[in-house]
Protein backbone atom coordinates (compact mmCIF):
# COMPACT_ATOMS: atom_id res chain seq x y z
CA UNK A 1 0.00 0.00 0.00
CA UNK A 2 1.38 3.38 -0.98
CA UNK A 3 1.14 5.96 1.77
CA UNK A 4 -0.98 8.95 0.83
CA UNK A 5 0.43 12.44 1.21
CA UNK A 6 0.30 13.36 4.87
CA UNK A 7 -1.47 16.46 6.11
CA UNK A 8 0.48 19.07 8.06
CA UNK A 9 -0.80 17.73 11.38
CA UNK A 10 0.01 14.14 10.42
CA UNK A 11 3.54 15.15 9.39
CA UNK A 12 4.07 17.02 12.67
CA UNK A 13 2.84 14.11 14.79
CA UNK A 14 4.84 11.58 12.77
CA UNK A 15 8.00 13.69 13.15
CA UNK A 16 7.61 13.91 16.94
CA UNK A 17 7.25 10.12 17.16
CA UNK A 18 10.17 9.61 14.78
CA UNK A 19 12.43 11.81 16.91
CA UNK A 20 12.06 9.74 20.10
CA UNK A 21 13.20 6.31 21.25
CA UNK A 22 10.27 5.70 23.59
CA UNK A 23 6.51 5.48 23.11
CA UNK A 24 4.60 8.71 23.62
CA UNK A 25 1.04 9.30 24.72
CA UNK A 26 -1.12 11.59 22.59
CA UNK A 27 -0.77 14.29 25.27
CA UNK A 28 3.03 13.94 25.29
CA UNK A 29 2.97 14.38 21.50
CA UNK A 30 0.74 17.43 21.89
CA UNK A 31 3.06 19.00 24.48
CA UNK A 32 5.99 18.68 22.05
CA UNK A 33 3.97 20.44 19.36
CA UNK A 34 3.00 23.50 21.39
CA UNK A 35 5.05 25.91 19.25
CA UNK A 36 3.54 24.63 15.99
CA UNK A 37 0.04 25.86 16.70
CA UNK A 38 -1.36 22.40 17.38
CA UNK A 39 -3.23 22.86 20.65
CA UNK A 40 -6.24 20.54 20.62
CA UNK A 41 -5.93 16.90 21.66
CA UNK A 42 -8.49 15.98 19.00
CA UNK A 43 -6.07 17.19 16.29
CA UNK A 44 -3.39 14.82 17.58
CA UNK A 45 -5.81 11.90 17.96
CA UNK A 46 -7.09 12.37 14.40
CA UNK A 47 -3.54 12.47 13.05
CA UNK A 48 -2.58 9.36 15.04
CA UNK A 49 -5.64 7.49 13.80
CA UNK A 50 -4.73 8.20 10.17
CA UNK A 51 -1.07 7.35 10.74
CA UNK A 52 -2.17 4.00 12.21
CA UNK A 53 -4.48 3.42 9.23
CA UNK A 54 -1.52 4.06 6.90
CA UNK A 55 0.61 1.56 8.84
CA UNK A 56 3.13 4.20 9.91
CA UNK A 57 2.37 4.18 13.64
CA UNK A 58 1.34 1.56 16.21
CA UNK A 59 -0.50 1.97 19.47
CA UNK A 60 1.05 0.18 22.43
CA UNK A 61 -2.11 -0.87 24.22
CA UNK A 62 -0.64 -1.53 27.67
CA UNK A 63 0.99 1.92 27.73
CA UNK A 64 -1.70 3.84 25.87
CA UNK A 65 1.13 5.27 23.81
CA UNK A 66 2.32 5.36 20.20
CA UNK A 67 5.48 4.39 18.29
CA UNK A 68 6.58 4.60 14.68
CA UNK A 69 6.31 1.29 12.83
CA UNK A 70 9.78 -0.20 12.43
CA UNK A 71 8.91 -1.55 8.99
CA UNK A 72 6.83 1.29 7.65
CA UNK A 73 6.33 0.95 3.93
CA UNK A 74 6.24 -2.85 4.14
CA UNK A 75 3.10 -4.88 4.65
CA UNK A 76 2.35 -4.72 8.38
CA UNK A 77 -0.96 -6.58 8.38
CA UNK A 78 0.17 -9.63 10.35
CA UNK A 79 0.83 -9.98 14.04
CA UNK A 80 2.52 -6.96 15.50
CA UNK A 81 4.73 -8.00 18.42
CA UNK A 82 6.49 -5.71 20.87
CA UNK A 83 9.05 -6.23 23.63
CA UNK A 84 8.64 -3.36 26.10
CA UNK A 85 11.28 -2.61 28.74
CA UNK A 86 9.64 -1.65 32.04
CA UNK A 87 12.80 0.12 33.18
CA UNK A 88 13.97 2.35 30.30
CA UNK A 89 10.76 2.31 28.24
CA UNK A 90 12.45 1.15 25.04
CA UNK A 91 10.14 -0.72 22.66
CA UNK A 92 11.33 -3.23 20.07
CA UNK A 93 8.94 -4.29 17.32
CA UNK A 94 9.57 -7.72 15.86
CA UNK A 95 7.86 -10.21 13.55
CA UNK A 96 6.59 -13.41 15.11
CA UNK A 97 5.46 -15.79 12.39
CA UNK A 98 4.85 -18.81 14.69
CA UNK A 99 2.46 -16.87 16.93
CA UNK A 100 0.75 -15.38 13.89
CA UNK A 101 0.17 -18.82 12.38
CA UNK A 102 -1.16 -20.23 15.66
CA UNK A 103 -3.57 -17.32 16.20
CA UNK A 104 -4.82 -17.51 12.61
CA UNK A 105 -5.36 -21.27 12.95
CA UNK A 106 -7.26 -20.77 16.21
CA UNK A 107 -9.35 -18.01 14.63
CA UNK A 108 -10.20 -20.19 11.64
CA UNK A 109 -11.04 -23.21 13.85
CA UNK A 110 -13.35 -21.10 16.03
CA UNK A 111 -14.91 -19.02 13.25
CA UNK A 112 -13.48 -15.86 14.75
CA UNK A 113 -12.52 -12.94 12.53
CA UNK A 114 -9.78 -10.91 14.24
CA UNK A 115 -9.55 -7.23 13.44
CA UNK A 116 -6.09 -6.76 14.88
CA UNK A 117 -3.38 -9.06 16.23
CA UNK A 118 -0.98 -7.50 18.73
CA UNK A 119 1.39 -9.17 21.19
CA UNK A 120 2.93 -7.06 23.95
CA UNK A 121 5.67 -8.59 26.08
CA UNK A 122 6.92 -6.59 29.08
CA UNK A 123 10.11 -7.09 31.04
CA UNK A 124 13.70 -5.85 31.08
CA UNK A 125 15.89 -5.28 28.04
CA UNK A 126 19.44 -6.61 27.96
CA UNK A 127 20.97 -3.25 28.92
CA UNK A 128 18.69 -2.77 31.92
CA UNK A 129 19.28 -6.36 33.03
CA UNK A 130 23.03 -5.74 33.08
CA UNK A 131 22.49 -2.67 35.34
CA UNK A 132 20.13 -4.54 37.70
CA UNK A 133 22.06 -6.28 40.51
CA UNK A 134 19.09 -8.57 41.26
CA UNK A 135 18.53 -11.13 38.47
Amino acid sequence: MQTPKLTRNQELVFQVLSDTDVPLSAYAVLSRLDETGLRAPLQVYRALEKLMTYGLVHRIECLNAFVVCSHAGNDCNGVVAFAICDSCGHVTEFPEIAIERRLKRWSRDHSFRPEKLTVEMRGLCDECQSRDPHP
